[in-house]
């Protein structure tokens, strides 16, 4: 199994994904970072921990349709079998979505069906503070054509205590997600391996 992780910015859920590639415990192969910003952190993250990337933009192409299709011979190239967004900002459109179906998961920073979009954490924030919620979370799920929608996979709320700040509150997220994502991820190839076997 050769997957991909698309990312667009920091990359510390990248990271925290090859960690656990690199050592073993996820089974295949992480054969290729995708980032959609040529100067984003994720790409000397995937450097120094010698993973292949490839990167551009969808100005570069000439509009998301272009882009799709380039990023899609680049996945065939690479001989993709499954993908992983973390941190992924961009909406993945039909050309990926009809090429790898019921084969992309994503990290989104809240309990879905809550806070889909941008800005989860601090919307969560928000509203704790306006006394409508006393937690967030993260959520491990498949994608299809709605944003932030398709069957989840796994969950794990996060407590907003009366002490936190947005930063504090979304460090606790980060760590969460470090821990979720890699365990997913590992279940869902385990069982792919399983039936193909």
């Amino acid at each position: 199994m050769r997957v991909a992780i698309l990312a667009s910015g920091n990359g510390t859920n990248f990271e925290a994904l090859a960690d656990h590639f690199q050592s073993g415990d996820i089974p295949g192969t992480l054969a290729l970072l995708f980032c959609n910003h040529p100067d984003a952190p994720v790409i000397k993250r995937a450097q120094r921990l010698h993973v292949p990337y490839t990167a551009f933009t969808v100005k570069s192409c000439g509009g998301k349709e272009a882009y799709e299709k380039k990023l899609l011979a680049v996945l065939q190239q690479y001989q993709i079998d499954f993908i992983a967004l973390a941190g992924y900002l961009r909406v993945v459109g039909p050309t990926i979505l009809n090429a790898y179906p019921h084969s992309i998961i994503n990290l989104h920073p809240a309990l879905l069906p809550k806070y889909k979009g941008l800005n989860s954490i601090q919307r969560a924030f928000d509203d704790y503070q306006a006394g409508k919620c006393k937690e967030t979370g993260v959520t491990v799920h498949y994608i299809d054509s709605q944003l932030d929608h398709g069957a989840i996979i796994g969950q794990q709320a996060v407590p907003i205590k009366p002490d936190d700040t947005e930063a504090t509150l979304e460090a606790r997220v980060h760590d969460t997600e470090h821990v979720l994502f890699p365990a997913m991820l590992k279940k869902v190839l385990r069982e792919r391996e399983n039936k193909e076997n």
